[in-house]
């Protein structure tokens, strides 16, 4: 399917509604919104930003919505006093998402809100992202998923139509090691860290993470513009007086590329392919189960761990531990339609 004949189906969905966006100013919501202009009854843009953003976070994200000319509310809570949250356990994203959604859905009461959506994308689902379990829980819509809009596209898309949006949107806590603490004093080390790096490298595709508790990671998509004597050393002496006890840079780029499906001629049937691939995250069993009943007949084996169901005559196998098998496919588009089916009713084990 091409993307004008997915956006118009993204139209569909939002045409005549009362809608909020969950936004950003990240190039998925900022597409969301864009679009929504266009065909929506009414759009609020309500930004969440939890205390622990980039600096300047708030002021870029409304001068975004100005530039949409959409209608923006700004959230502003200090996770940083909530207990659940600093434990930085895995699922800290979803205590945060849940916050977000519970306030979210109090302006939408009070506005007669048709939709709560969100720009969560297709490639999304591939990767592990616990917070989307709230989206499930509190039936917040993801338009770009129903349609199986991908990340390439999205950008592809605003980049056609030169509409700007922020590229670095993501919540400085996930640069601090899972099952640490997350306090104050990290959270400014990093933040110094990532303002110091973009001051000298003129860039905002960067992160600096906390490694056992003393130790800079520095991340760039690009390396070459650090690669630098005088640079490297103004940087590790900066880092130092902050408390930093060592610095280190991570020489492979952190450009995302799309993991590539492996293709296997099918063994029980001529001119027909399987494919394999492993999702990074363990699936809940029960919950999947039930909620691929909504598509297919299905067999569960909790003991086992596994479920097996057909759909458009392709048969899966998903695993407890987020392998995905599948039988007697066609081509890569088949592959593609049975996701957009199948991965929004798979639940990860959080």
């Amino acid at each position: 399917m091409s993307i004008e004949k997915k956006i118009n189906e993204v139209k569909d969905i939002l045409k005549d509604k009362r809608i909020i966006i969950a936004f950003s100013g990240g190039s998925d919501s900022v597409l969301l919104s864009y679009i929504a202009k266009e065909v929506s009854k009414e759009i609020i843009a309500i930004t969440f930003n939890n205390g622990l953003m980039r600096d300047n976070f708030s002021s870029e994200v409304s001068k975004i919505a100005k530039t949409l000319g959409i209608k923006h509310i700004l959230i502003e809570k200090n996770l940083l006093k909530n207990k659940r949250f600093i434990e930085n356990k895995i699922n800290k994203c979803f205590v945060c998402r849940n916050l977000m959604y519970n306030e979210i859905k109090k302006i939408a009461d009070e506005n007669s809100i048709d939709l709560i959506v969100d720009g969560t994308n297709i490639d999304d689902l591939m990767e592990n992202r616990p917070g989307i379990m709230v989206n499930y829980e509190m039936g917040i819509i993801s338009p770009f998923v129903k349609v199986g809009l991908e990340k390439d596209e999205i950008i592809e898309y605003l980049k056609i139509n030169k509409i700007e949006y922020i590229k670095a949107t993501t919540c400085l806590s996930t640069r601090i090691e899972t099952n640490t603490k997350i306090t104050k004093r990290k959270i400014n080390m990093i933040r110094y860290g990532e303002n110091l790096l973009k001051s000298i490298l003129k860039t905002d595709e960067l992160r600096v993470r906390l490694v056992l508790d003393d130790m800079a990671l520095i991340e760039l998509v690009d390396i070459d513009p650090i690669l630098n004597k005088s640079k490297l050393f103004h940087i590790r002496t900066e880092l130092e007086a902050v408390k930093f006890k060592k610095v280190a840079l991570n020489i492979e780029s952190q450009v995302k590329e799309k993991k590539e499906l492996i293709y296997k001629p099918c063994k029980d049937e001529a001119n027909k392919l399987m494919f394999e691939n492993d999702l990074p995250y363990n699936i809940n069993i029960k919950k999947t189960c039930d909620e691929l009943k909504k598509i297919a007949e299905v067999k569960c084996s909790h003991e086992m761990g596994v479920i097996m169901l057909d759909v458009d005559g392709r048969n899966l196998t998903i695993f407890e531990n987020g392998k995905i098998v599948v039988r007697k496919i066609n081509d890569k588009k088949d592959v593609q339609d049975l996701f957009i089916k199948v991965l929004p009713l798979i639940r990860p084990e959080i």
